[in-house]
């Protein structure tokens, strides 16, 4: 047996065969009890695999507890059972950019919970490939660090002090934005909506966007161009139809269209898409589990109306009690000054220590002359905040500060 606290990695679970000409078990090889060739049944057995392995997770924790199982060999239907990456690459720059439209193949045909081995597995990357890999591994579902045994060290803190910061930027990045992956997988179990996914998804009538594979959408909300290219400290960006804001220094695109943007070493071009409402958590912590009762903030990049909606959701992150209801879905909205937050299903009965942090608003015209909360619990009151104005280039920003309301309870605040 094992601790409820381990969890499985199934490797070479094709079944690899180092010493034959396939490297895996021969086409004609007669499997003996069933007398049929290895071809009938080579893409069920990975997934075979881990399917038995997870099953034996849930009887350790009387069906419980949800299992965590990696799996290299798998096959229609793994997305039930396991999380999957693309096996043993390469430190090279032809490596990192495959990874994106192999992660994007598996995304749409329903394998979502997918990354690839940052930095690559065999050979040595140098601070460079290094960095700009963990940027792309920190927007893509699955993210990590693995390398072969022959390998020289690679844990972040060996570096030079500016790769240690990059590095850095880029794991803070990832659990930043934790709220935001974790209720687009909630929604990828309920109606199969991909977490990560082609342009094509969202913009089905953008013929344009139909063979971009070097971007990808997290959700609906943001746009992600990793920088794959050697020496690159700018990048071609194709933006679909809709306004895109800067992530980091809100300067604006107004799509159709292609824009060279600047990519530094220490930056990779992330967008959110106007007319969405993206869930974070600021507070820099250790691991996932000290965010649990964290604050949230809410950004609102408002589209071209003045309007932007989201979706949040949460759950004890552990058991299978949210089956049972124990858990928080809440619609998020934004129109005419107006931000609510309402449960999607009032029967949710998921409890919360987490409680509203901030609401930062992108994109408004005018500086609001007075910020309201309302709630049923605290009444109405009123709220500070901070306004930057934008430019032609760059939008505002509205930074309301400490709304204090626990994420459980419904609420309205009101900009005038």
């Amino acid at each position: 047996g094992s601790t409820v606290d381990t969890f499985t990695w199934n490797d070479m679970n094709e079944p690899s065969v180092f010493n034959g000409p396939e490297v895996t078990m021969q086409k004609d090889n007669i499997h003996p009890g069933i007398g049929v060739e290895h071809r009938e049944i080579h893409n069920v057995y990975g997934m075979l695999f881990h399917q038995a392995t997870y099953e034996g997770h849930l009887r350790r924790s009387d069906h419980r507890l949800r299992p965590f199982i990696l799996t290299r060999a798998h096959y229609a239907g793994t997305q039930r059972s396991s999380a999957v990456w693309t096996g043993d690459n390469t430190a090279d720059w032809n490596h990192l950019r495959i990874t994106e439209p192999m992660l994007l193949s598996l995304s749409v045909t329903g394998i979502t919970h997918v990354g690839a081995d940052v930095g690559g597995f065999f050979g040595n990357p140098d601070t460079q490939l290094l960095t700009r890999w963990y940027q792309a591994g920190a927007f893509q579902p699955f993210f990590r660090a693995h390398a072969h045994l022959d390998t020289r060290r690679r844990e972040p803190w060996l570096f030079d002090e500016e790769t240690l910061r990059i590095i850095r930027s880029a794991l803070r990045q990832r659990y930043q934005y934790l709220p935001l992956w974790y209720t687009l997988f909630y929604e990828n179990e309920l109606v199969g909506a991909l977490p990560m996914r082609p342009l094509w998804v969202d913009f089905p009538e953008d013929e344009a966007s139909f063979g971009i594979d070097n971007q990808h959408m997290i959700g609906s909300a943001l746009l992600v161009r990793p920088v794959v290219e050697e020496g690159a400290t700018s990048v071609s960006v194709y933006f679909p139809p809709s306004l895109w804001y800067d992530v980091e220094d809100l300067s604006m695109y107004l799509g159709p269209g292609t824009a060279t943007v600047s990519a530094p070493r220490d930056k990779i071009p992330v967008y959110q898409r106007g007319g969405t409402i993206v869930p974070r958590k600021e507070r820099i912590r250790r691991a996932s589990s000290l965010m649990r009762d964290d604050p949230y903030t809410l950004v609102i990049a408002l589209d071209t109306e003045g309007k932007a909606q989201g979706t949040l959701y949460m759950d004890d992150e552990h058991t299978f009690d949210y089956r049972k209801g124990k858990f928080l879905y809440l619609a998020l909205s934004y129109e005419r000054g107006i931000l609510t937050s309402t449960r999607i299903d009032p029967n949710g009965t998921y409890e919360t220590n987490s409680w509203l942090e901030r609401v930062i608003v992108i994109g408004l015209k005018n500086q609001p002359s007075k910020v309201t909360l309302k709630t049923s619990s605290l009444g109405m009151r009123d709220l500070e905040s901070n306004f930057s104005a934008g430019d032609s280039s760059h939008a505002s920003q509205l930074t309301i500060r400490k709304p204090g309301v626990n994420m459980r309870e419904e609420f309205t605040i009101t900009l005038q």
